[in-house]
């Protein structure tokens, strides 16, 4: 048995082995081993699956089934293993498949980076809600629906024939490139004493990226001066985990805590704005006992919705 996921010609030493010592040999038509068999040499007949079992055979015979193919294992045979999947091969499964679907799938073909823009905020909360309900399996489906969303929008970019395409491989690249740079203690001779120090050096690394890119692209030097230790904070996320963000950062920066309490704010005076104050200052008092104020606030939803089902059954 081979896997389809692992290039042939790769094969374990007890399988080239088995076929190198086997009396006959027996291949399917067009089977992706064929050129490695003929390479190494290894005589073998070319028959078709069905005809297999009826086939009046002496001595050791070896039968090669399409790589991936369900097997039915007769009395007196044994399944040799002759490659194996390493960690991650199926995801190249998930690169077929979108392929494929956007090719022959009408729905899949006619999507865009626009029309799936949805689905990149959607199916995170989804898998949020999984984790949040301790069903393990919900949560690693929704983690498979937020993986397809990389590798859908990784296709329709693939697509572009105006010099901005880039393919699955550009992303995985790109972010272990980003990986191996920003753990300078893992993949350099950097020393840290824990996990403080990682966290300053990722911002660190971050800010100097910033400023890379900033000279690459040309950008000239702004009014406003450096850049900030804000820069990058997503606004479009929900209110309080950015408030949260935006807390973390100053905070690794240096910037003194009592900002954070906006004592010198002097934003307009209406009841509005001082609900946003207050919720603000609720962010700093969940930072300093060490909670997640978007997580503790989903957590109270969560009791106010089994509260107002309680009553509902009631």
């Amino acid at each position: 048995m081979t896997s389809p996921r692992v290039a042939p010609g790769l094969l374990s030493w007890p399988a080239w082995q088995a076929l190198r010592s086997a009396d006959v040999v027996l291949v399917p038509a067009g089977h992706p081993q064929l050129p490695a068999l003929d390479e190494a040499d290894v005589r073998y007949r070319v028959v078709d699956e069905s005809d297999v079992e009826s086939l009046a055979l002496d001595g050791v015979v070896v039968w090669l089934p399409e790589p991936g193919a369900e097997l039915v294992i007769p009395p007196g045979a044994r399944l040799l293993p002759g490659s194996a999947d390493l960690p991650g091969a199926r995801f190249l499964d998930l690169v077929a498949t979108m392929d494929r679907l956007r090719v022959e799938c009408p729905w899949d073909a006619g999507q865009s980076h626009g029309s799936l823009a949805p689905h990149l905020l959607e199916e995170p909360y989804e898998a949020l809600e999984a984790l949040e309900s301790g069903d393990e399996q919900a949560f690693c489906e929704e983690l498979g629906d937020v993986l397809l969303q990389v590798v859908f929008h990784a296709r329709i970019a693939a697509e572009r024939d105006d010099g901005t395409s880039f393919t699955v491989d550009d992303v995985a690249d790109g972010i272990v490139t980003k990986l191996v740079r920003r753990h300078p203690h893992v993949f350099a001779d950097v020393t840290v004493s824990g996990a403080e120090d990682v966290k300053r050096n990722w911002d660190q690394i971050k800010r100097e990226e910033k400023k890379e890119r900033a000279e690459r692209a040309g950008v000239p030097a702004t009014p406003a001066g450096p850049p900030s230790a804000l820069d990058g904070v997503p606004f479009g996320q929900p209110a309080l985990a950015l408030a949260a963000q935006l807390q973390r950062r100053a905070a690794r920066a240096g910037v003194p805590d009592e900002l954070a309490r906006l004592e010198g704010d002097h934003g307009p005076a209406d009841p509005g704005a001082d609900i946003g104050r207050e919720l603000f200052r609720l962010v700093v008092q969940a930072r300093e006992a060490g909670r997640d104020p978007e997580m503790e606030l989903r957590a109270a939803a969560r009791r106010y919705r089994d509260l107002v089902r309680a009553w509902e059954r009631s």
